[in-house]
């Protein structure tokens, strides 16, 4: 059902929200003359690799400097960049993800592969369901731009800030995944464009109807200041990107 389902409304969509792509298509691809896309090589269930369809925000070859997290003040990212990442428009590209079936519409964000090379045991169940254009750690870190703003190590600032949270949350939601759930998980992603804050109580309240541990709700309200903390499956928060931490 949840693949009919994806395919069904992910192909809708995709036809709906082809004019808009059309038009940021041409914008981006007259500031450069380069193409509008950027075709991301990420790892999706079973550890099978696939190529994720981006519009293209940052500028070319950025992806050569080694940096995967990105902040808000990005250099490398690009006028129009700016635009299709505050209305999260990269993420409209990936309906023809869903459709050929790399991904889900909600799911765990995929991720490269010099990450999960790093996973944890624990983290590595991420890897067991399809990958997705949204899940609750999606809504709950939407700012992770914001999160990154003027870090001197945007990758180790992610790992520490924003991964234990966006794993633990992503996990509790492949444990408690429903069809009356994703349906919500997609309201409630519409609705963080326009209100964070009413989203961000969206997901606190279905969090709770679930029984989620207080640590999550707490995590998923974001009204505390992020700190450093392990990764699911760790007791050591990490100190560098070259080993699995423990």
């Amino acid at each position: 059902m949840k693949r009919l389902f994806d395919l069904i409304v992910g192909l809708t969509l995709l036809l709906l929200v082809s004019p808009i792509l059309i038009v940021f298509c041409v914008l981006i691809w007259a500031q450069d003359r380069h193409s509008p896309f950027y075709l991301a090589s990420r790892v999706g269930k079973g550890e099978r690799p696939f190529t994720m369809v981006k519009l293209r925000s940052m500028i070319v070859n950025a992806d050569k400097s080694g940096v995967d997290s990105t902040a808000s003040d990005d250099k490398r990212i690009t006028p129009v960049g700016a635009l299709v990442r505050k209305f999260k428009l990269d993420e409209l590209t990936q309906l023809i993800n869903v459709v050929k079936g790399d991904m889900s519409l909600v799911g765990p964000r995929p991720n490269v592969k010099r990450e999960t090379d790093l996973y944890t045991a624990e983290e590595k169940r991420l890897l067991s369901v399809r990958p997705g254009i949204t899940d609750p750690a999606s809504i709950v870190f939407s700012d992770e731009g914001d999160i990154l703003e003027g870090s001197t190590d945007p990758d180790l600032d992610y790992n520490q800030l924003i991964r234990p949270g966006k794993g633990h949350l992503s996990l509790f939601y492949i444990d408690h995944r429903s069809f009356a759930g994703d349906l919500r998980i997609m309201w409630l992603t519409a609705i963080a464009i326009l209100n964070r804050r009413r989203a961000l109580a969206g997901v606190v309240n279905m969090l709770s109807a679930l029984g989620a541990p207080d640590m999550l709700i707490e995590m998923a309200r974001r009204d505390k200041l992020l700190t450093p903390t392990p990764p699911p499956g760790a007791t050591s928060v990490v100190t560098d990107r070259l080993s699995v931490p423990t």
